[in-house]
């Protein structure tokens, strides 16, 4: 194994500089200083972003296998960005997230079971903000942003039409504005990972989280729905554990021959999907977001072979909550960035021109939240955001091994621990 230290653009200081091992977790070396390894978040969960939350709901029973997960923006929402892979996706106001078009923060984004007609649980979402008064401020009210995308698990419970819809959304989004704190159903067979099901094997809600030595956060969550196969071809091995940080996946062991011989694999039976968020608390601008998101794609395809096939959907969102400026060139606070050559004060008539013309959101109380970081030094130069987006890979694929790990077994998707139980040394 080689590992390659990253070549060109501006150098970044000796305390920061990022290794990245082949196959393993970034590493820092600190000039003369041993190296150090980073680590996980305090819940190794998308809840360590601080500001983000989520919620799940699902319904299990008389035709029903699926749900709806929501990941909630802190109060003056955030910025996002959206890559899309996979040829059969069912999605909802990603063209906003393209960084020439308006609105510059997003207040939800749904994940949700149920194909285009879990579309509708994002109805119930935006409902709830509404009556927060948290949205896109436009004349008489507010518009909130509420990006969503989808997995296939159309009749996993016997009905077809047994989907999510606005009320189960309007409850995803209660469980996640009233949390405090990581849910214990974090990870497994919950909200949209219901019934997801991957190469075969009971799929569900993953999540993972790193905290690289700068202080700056990235986490994923995947919601893993795959028609290609989440193990090492060469064993039985989740193939996203390979990227985990020292100590996460130590209790595994290979799958005894035996049992890696006896197990099936999977055949192409439905259309599937792997969907999910990969967030920082850096602040990004919408491209850089959408460009965080193509990354966390490569930890997709790293977990799951083959990846972004004619019968998947692959989206993941980019997040950034721009809690924290650029650590090596901001001079600013992300609440009032320099806008650098963006420069239209006042020209939507707000008296902070931006807030306005650009989309940030209003909090129940009403306040406005941060304005949106346009071209100037307050945004992440390629050597900085290197680093992260080298994060954003590695977590999204530790975050489908821990949603394959965690996932529940049913009749047509039995569960890792199930098929390969000497995995855990039994």
């Amino acid at each position: 194994m080689h590992s390659r230290v990253r070549r060109g653009g501006p150098a970044l200081p000796d305390a920061v500089r990022v290794v990245t091992a082949g196959s393993g977790p970034i590493r820092v070396a600190a000039g003369a200083q041993p190296r150090v390894v980073v680590t996980a978040g305090a819940t190794n969960s998308l809840v360590d972003v601080a500001g983000l939350r989520v919620g799940h709901a699902q319904r299990v029973g008389d035709g029903y296998r699926t749900g709806t997960t929501v990941v909630l923006a802190p109060p003056g929402g955030m910025v996002a960005g959206v890559d899309v892979r996979g040829a059969a996706p069912g999605t909802r106001e990603t063209e906003l997230l393209d960084p020439r078009n308006l609105v510059e923060r997003v207040h939800a984004i749904v994940l949700t079971g149920g194909s285009a007609y879990g579309l509708s649980a994002a109805c119930g979402v935006m409902d709830r903000l509404a009556d927060a008064g948290i949205g896109f401020p436009v004349e008489g009210g507010v518009v909130p942003i509420v990006p969503a995308a989808v997995i296939y698990d159309l009749g996993r419970g016997g009905a077809f039409r047994a989907v999510p819809d606005g009320s189960l959304g309007a409850e995803a989004y209660d469980a996640a504005a009233h949390s405090h704190g990581p849910d214990p159903w974090t990870c497994g067979s919950v909200g949209a990972g219901t019934g997801a099901v991957a190469g075969g094997l009971a799929g569900g809600i993953g999540t993972a989280s790193v905290v690289l030595p700068s202080g700056v956060t990235v986490a994923a969550m995947a919601v893993v729905n795959a028609v290609g196969s989440v193990l090492d071809p060469a064993g039985g091995r989740l193939s996203g554990t390979r990227y985990g940080l020292p100590g996460e996946f130590d209790h595994l062991r290979e799958p005894g021959e035996d049992e890696v011989a006896a197990w099936p694999g999977a055949t192409v039976t439905s259309f599937n999907t792997t969907i999910g968020v990969v967030a920082t608390d850096l602040t990004l601008t919408k491209a850089q977001c959408g460009k965080l998101a193509g990354v966390a794609h490569d930890g997709l395809a790293r977990a799951i072979r083959p990846a972004h096939t004619m019968v998947d959907g692959d989206t993941i969102f980019g997040l950034s909550t721009c809690a924290l400026p650029f650590p090596f060139l901001g001079t600013t606070s992300p609440a009032s960035p320099e806008l650098g050559t963006v420069g239209f004060e006042g020209a939507a008539g707000s008296p902070r021109g931006v807030e306005g013309a650009a989309g940030s959101s209003r909090g129940p109380e009403g306040a406005a939240g941060p304005a949106p970081v346009g071209a100037g030094r307050n945004a992440p130069g390629a050597a900085g955001l290197h680093d992260v987006l080298a994060a954003g890979a590695d977590v999204f694929s530790r975050a489908v091994a821990h949603a394959v790990l965690a996932a529940t077994g049913r009749d047509g998707a039995p569960a890792y621990r199930d098929v390969f139980p000497s995995a855990w040394g039994k």
